[in-house]
């Protein structure tokens, strides 16, 4: 990870013992359930997650038609999960299924750009 990331963000790079770096180069998702359960971190829901998304081909982003502050994730062009903003940070407001357009695949190009200027 980029030094000038870390030091922007105020974090500190992860050190990793050798036998935790030849797990994480061989075995990835024990290292992070080894990680997670260390840090006291249920990783139930990220279980879960990883296993929706690994099996995802597609992943489109809209933003929220509603003239809210939010964005929709579409899965497979099947499944969309709404997302809004509350306060500072974006909350789950749920899902619905159907059938889905493309998203646009450079929604967050403009975002570089601005941080390039």
């Amino acid at each position: 990870m980029d030094k000038d990331f870390l030091k922007e963000n105020n974090l500190k790079p992860l050190e990793l013992s050798w036998w935790k770096q030849l797990l994480f180069k061989f075995c990835p998702k024990m290292i992070f359930k080894v990680m997670a359960k260390k840090m006291k971190i249920d990783n139930t829901a990220f279980d879960k997650l990883h296993d929706v998304f690994s099996k995802t081909e597609k992943i489109d982003i809209f933003s929220n038609m509603d003239n809210e502050r939010g964005f929709i994730l579409v899965l497979n062009r099947q499944t969309a999960l709404y997302f809004y903003q509350n306060g500072n940070h974006f909350k789950y407001d749920g899902f619905e299924i159907g059938e889905y357009d493309k998203g646009d695949v450079t929604i967050f190009d403009h975002l570089k750009k601005n941080k390039d200027n």
